[in-house]
């Protein structure tokens, strides 16, 4: 995705203009260790309004209100028995969908209660809401002599993915700034898409397996039809619910990140309708089959359109996964440049394996506080590059909203500074360097002290810390120095890829 307009007034160019937070180098005592929690050190909370409490309060108690209303439903018309053996069967893949699905949020992982409250929204309120219109439906065709399999093609596709989308959608109107794109949209409608396919394979594999089975025939029956229903609904199609919904991510994702007010509302209701025809297109499959006799129609269909699509939105997920790692490599030589950073440190941010080595090599020297320091480290530097790209994209319209990213940018900035702390300066095995912002200067063992270019391809890591701060500018835009105080900006230590 491409800015859609840069913000006015020169905002986002000033964000990385501020002056560096470095410190001299650590003494060898470790500090006390830093939290374990996803927060950042020193992050002010947004303060919960009565507005905001009475929404919260009036979502948790809808989504409870209808995960009784789903037990009740399902218990009435399973049973006992029918329902633990459904539910049983139908939890088995949960795990390795949601982990597919939290792979692909490693960068900048989201809140868990955002994640929580996605997979219980499309568990009960969506499965609820569905199953009264789905019912609803069938009896009006039914009373006017039409098929009821019209319900599958016709309704149950738009209430559906409508259903599962509303939990999203509260997510990007009153948390947007938790969206750092389409991968998020993809986590928060996939989990929300595999909580739905979680209760509805509860009714297909306790009430169309083992208790029509086990009613006709005996318990053993009825476990051969939930093995046969859990191979072809769940082993071979459990991708179905996910792909549809993750339409309709990739439409709130790009909306999350554009400044045009075109896109925000036409990109989701886009990846919307795709959602639905898809799922439609799905249901139909079937249907067709069933009423033609042609077994050619739902194998053309599956694997000619269905298994395409899927491995097309796996390449997507799996790019987008990369892109938002390339971004710290493309946003962060901005701070780099204004001595906030050195080069290595965003090098070592670009991968997943770099990351994985910068904690590796923070637990060797530091222990594990130096192992926990890393983590919230990499943590801050993406939420900073997420927050940079959004100023440069224009999404901070309102001085409000600009004068939250400048602290929250302040935040970060101060938080990557204290996260430092815990592991740069203790390699016995490195130097002591100092990064000025324009060079490396090296004290050796023997007392020796060396200026040294940054290298074109910085080599990771290399443990230095930042030259000693400026002094303080004076107040402009909430404590942030006018542009320029700070003197002309330094050439980029290394070609940064934009």
């Amino acid at each position: 995705m491409r800015p859609a307009r840069r913000a006015g007034d020169g905002y986002a160019d000033r964000m990385a203009d501020t002056p560096s937070g470095g410190s001299l180098p650590p003494s060898p005592s470790v500090p006390a260790a830093p939290s374990t929690g996803t927060g950042v050190p020193g992050m002010s909370r947004r303060r919960l309004s009565w507005q905001r409490a009475l929404v919260l309060a009036g979502v948790i108690l809808l989504i409870a209100a209808c995960a009784i209303f789903m037990l009740f439903q399902l218990g009435t018309s399973l049973g006992p028995e029918a329902l633990m053996i459904g539910a049983a069967a139908a939890i088995l893949p949960v795990p390795v969908l949601v982990a597919c699905f939290l792979w692909l949020d490693r960068y900048e992982p989201e809140p868990l209660k955002y994640l929580i409250f996605c997979f219980a929204w499309g568990a009960f309120v969506s499965t609820a809401a569905s199953l009264k219109v789905n019912e609803t439906a069938a009896d009006w065709f039914e009373d006017r002599g039409l098929p009821v399999e019209l319900t599958a093609v016709l309704v149950a596709p738009f209430i559906e993915e409508l259903t599962k989308a509303l939990g999203p959608i509260l997510l990007l109107v009153f948390r947007r700034r938790e969206w750092s794109g389409i991968t998020d949209g993809l986590v928060y409608c996939g989990l929300s898409a595999i909580g739905f396919a979680m209760v509805e394979n509860i009714l297909y594999l306790g009430g169309y397996g083992y208790a029509s089975g086990a009613e006709q025939y005996g318990p053993a029956t009825g476990a051969q039809q939930v093995i046969a229903i859990f191979i072809v609904r769940i082993l071979l199609f459990g991708f179905a619910h996910p792909l549809f919904t993750a339409m309709t991510g990739v439409g709130l994702g790009i909306a999350a990140r554009t400044a045009s007010r075109r896109v925000r509302v036409f990109a989701p209701i886009a990846g919307l309708l795709l959602a639905m025809m898809l799922h439609g297109a799905w249901n139909l499959l079937p249907t067709l089959t069933q009423a033609t006799g042609e077994v050619f129609i739902s194998i053309f269909g599956f694997v000619g359109v269905m298994v395409p699509i899927f491995f097309g939105m796996v390449g997507l997920a799996v790019w987008l996964r990369a892109w938002e790692g390339r971004l710290t490599e493309r946003i962060l030589p901005d701070y780099v440049r204004a001595g906030w950073l050195t080069p290595p440190e965003v090098a070592a941010l670009s991968s997943l394996g770099r990351r994985h080595a910068a904690r590796a090599w923070a637990r060797r020297v530091a222990g594990d506080a130096g192992l926990r320091a890393m983590r919230g480290y990499q943590f801050a530097a993406t939420r900073l590059a997420l927050l940079r790209d959004g100023a440069l994209r224009g999404l901070d319209r309102r001085p409000v909203d600009r004068e939250r990213t400048a602290r929250e940018e302040q935040e970060l900035l101060e938080a990557i500074s204290a996260y430092r702390s815990f592991f740069v300066g203790r390699d016995p095995q490195s130097p002591v360097g100092v990064w000025d912002g324009h060079r490396y200067h090296l004290r050796f063992p023997d007392g020796s002290q060396r200026s040294v270019d940054a290298p074109e391809e910085p080599v990771v890591p290399i443990p230095v810390v930042l030259a000693p701060p400026p002094p303080p500018p004076p107040a402009f835009h909430g404590g942030y120095g006018p542009p320029g105080w700070y003197g002309p900006r330094p050439a980029a230590p290394w070609p940064p890829h934009r």
